[in-house]
């Protein structure tokens, strides 16, 4: 008898369950952190059912990136809350688009001023060379709330004036810092350090008078205050720069 011939699999595991995409094998990451799927959810801004869909029926290919960038600052420790994941992730997660290939509309809002929750803006280099217009809110929204701010900033490595790992350049750096394949190097200033270490976050009030004092660039007051402190030199340009506002609990 002739042996009969298998069907595909069609990308089923030996129990007849999907494979694990990329979805669903970073969002596992995050859920071996400790995170549920509701966490997930929060982190990408959707509904948890569709986080488990990740895994049943294979989607989420829209939210790798955005997952990546999430698993990658939490492994560094750079980023450690479901407020400071969803700051990383929201500028990764790509819109819906409708039948006619046009981008879905989305309703969001700020909520820096709800205790507990974050706000966050990037400006790349083009935008900083600009004026970065959509980082200020960030501060200003946030020093109405009398809240704190953090930043990340990339720029050349070489342009960096003290080690990555030194605590003068930021507490908590070892965890703080990001190395990139061009050459680039991103420090996070203002995140949590630790226990012992003090509060997170710079006061936003304060660096509202420092953007003000350099007509609203936020940009050049983050470059201006890295140069005065000795932690950048005075020639670098900053290439990447994240802003990122919350009202502690």
């Amino acid at each position: 008898m002739t042996p009969r011939r298998r069907r595909p699999t069609g990308g089923r595991g030996r129990a007849g369950q999907p494979q694990a995409n990329e979805a669903a094998r970073l969002t596992q990451e995050l859920l071996n952190a400790g995170f549920t799927k509701h966490d997930v959810g929060e982190i990408i801004g959707r509904n948890p059912s569709l986080v488990s869909q990740f895994f049943t029926k294979g989607k989420g290919a829209s939210y790798v990136e955005a997952l990546r960038y999430a698993v990658q600052e939490l492994q560094v420790g750079a980023a450690t809350t479901v407020p400071e994941l969803k700051a990383v992730a929201q500028p990764y997660v790509h819109r819906r688009t409708t039948q006619a290939g046009k981008r879905a509309r989305v309703r969001t809002k700020d909520v820096v001023a709800t205790p507990g929750r974050s706000t966050m803006a990037r400006a790349a280099k083009q935008h900083i060379a600009s004026g970065a217009s959509r980082l200020r809110p960030v501060v200003e929204n946030t020093a109405a709330a009398e809240g704190r701010i953090a930043f990340t900033v990339r720029a050349k490595k070489k342009d960096f004036l003290i080690d990555s790992g030194r605590i003068r350049d930021s507490l908590g750096v070892r965890r703080n810092v990001v190395q990139r394949r061009d050459g680039t190097e991103e420090r996070a200033y203002g995140n949590s350090a630790g226990p012992g270490l003090g509060e997170a976050g710079f006061d936003a009030r304060e660096w509202k008078g420092r953007v003000d004092a350099h007509g609203g660039d936020v940009a050049a007051a983050v470059r201006a205050w890295m140069v005065e402190t000795g932690r950048l030199a005075p020639g670098a340009q900053i290439t990447h720069l994240e802003v990122r506002g919350w009202t502690p609990t």
